[in-house]
């Protein structure tokens, strides 16, 4: 099989992890006999420095031909001074938004071998965490109006936090579909004691609820979601919320699982390609150094197998891969303990790829 993927390394940490990815698919591609044809392009900052602009016109042009895109990470210190609408995230939000990629998904999965990095108690991990966080990626406030008004002294910002029924519905079914593959529960999160959003979301996830009787449902505050994130993990399946609280709940859930390294995403329109990376930001302060954790890119292009290039055998290898090395030690410096041996990122990556032509 023949298939074209977008590649954008990025900033920071992200040519590195990118280059261990690339290494797996190279894997999956030798034992598989697959065809994948890479094009790298620029976004975030790279693209700034390049070209002045966080998101090219040919970068999207590119993604949107191809079957899929992987990306790195974004974003850096060296651009924070820049305006709010040339930084390097401005590229990721317009990526989102151009190719329509209205559903990320984040499952947050604890290893067995990684329960010790976990910083919840044994009791609490022995239980088991395996669930997957739905979020709505191209409404709400992250794409509202956004000013800022008054001389200093008497400054006043104002962010809009708007949805519509039609993108909370669609967001909806995404997590019951997907519920309905796992383990058939559906947790949808907000604020509907205080927020208009809120209380508009709470009403369509009630309705949409209705037409999946097979699948439990359940209402939850975001602030008690956050406590039973730590509190009792267990209990989730398939929680779904819109962007802001996507984006923090999703935070709080990998590093319950061990290290925001090891936690993969997908993000996913209606029709056309995907986009895959790790959750974790870009890290500069450790680029270079060896230190990043190539295992939440690596689990990306499993989910760009499984999702984009219907390739679940292939996907599964991968993620056996990665399960087999972290059960036989391999670890890299964010989840190893004291004394214990610790693994550049392209030692990870090696170990890795070599474990997908065998498992």
């Amino acid at each position: 099989m023949e298939k074209s993927i977008a590649v954008i390394r990025g900033d920071g940490i992200g040519p590195e992890i990118i280059e261990e990815a690339l290494r797996a698919l190279d894997a999956v591609e030798r034992r598989f006999g697959h065809s994948f044809n890479t094009s790298e392009v620029l976004m975030g900052g790279a693209a700034i420095d390049a070209v002045g602009n966080p998101l090219p016109d040919e970068t999207l042009t590119v993604c949107l031909a191809s079957d899929a895109v992987l990306l790195g990470a974004v974003g850096g210190p060296k651009w924070e001074s820049l305006p709010g609408d040339q930084r390097p995230e401005k590229g990721l939000l317009g990526i989102r938004k151009g190719m329509g990629l209205f559903a990320n998904l984040r499952p947050a999965r604890l290893l067995p071998a990684l329960a010790d990095a976990s910083p919840l108690r044994a009791e609490i991990c022995a239980a088991g965490i395996d669930f997957l966080v739905v979020r709505e990626l191209i409404g709400g406030i992250y794409f509202g109006e956004h000013k800022t008004t008054g001389a200093p002294g008497s400054r006043q910002a104002i962010d809009v936090m708007a949805y519509g029924e039609a993108e909370i519905r669609r967001i909806l079914h995404v997590a019951f579909q997907s519920a309905r593959v796992r383990r058939s529960k559906v947790c949808s999160v907000d604020k509907a004691n205080v927020l208009d959003t809120s209380r508009l979301w709470r009403a369509v996830a009630e309705e949409v609820a209705k037409e999946y009787p097979d699948v439990a449902f359940e209402n939850m505050l975001v602030d008690n979601a956050a406590m039973q994130l730590v509190r009792n993990p267990g209990q989730f399946d398939v929680m779904v919320t819109e962007n802001m609280f996507g984006d923090i709940l999703s935070d709080e859930a990998s590093m319950i699982t061990g290290s925001i390294g090891m936690i993969p995403s997908a993000s996913l329109g209606e029709n056309g390609p995907g986009l895959y990376e790790p959750i974790h930001g870009s890290a500069p302060d450790i680029a270079g150094t060896g230190k990043a954790n190539p295992v939440g890119t690596i689990l990306s292009v499993a989910m760009m197998l499984r999702y984009s290039l219907g390739m679940p055998a292939e996907a599964d290898t991968v993620e056996a891969a990665v399960d087999t090395a972290l059960a036989a030690g391999a670890r890299t410096a964010d989840t190893a303990k004291p004394g214990e041996t610790v693994l550049t990122c392209r030692q990870m990556g090696e170990k890795i790829a070599q474990l997908i032509q065998e498992v």
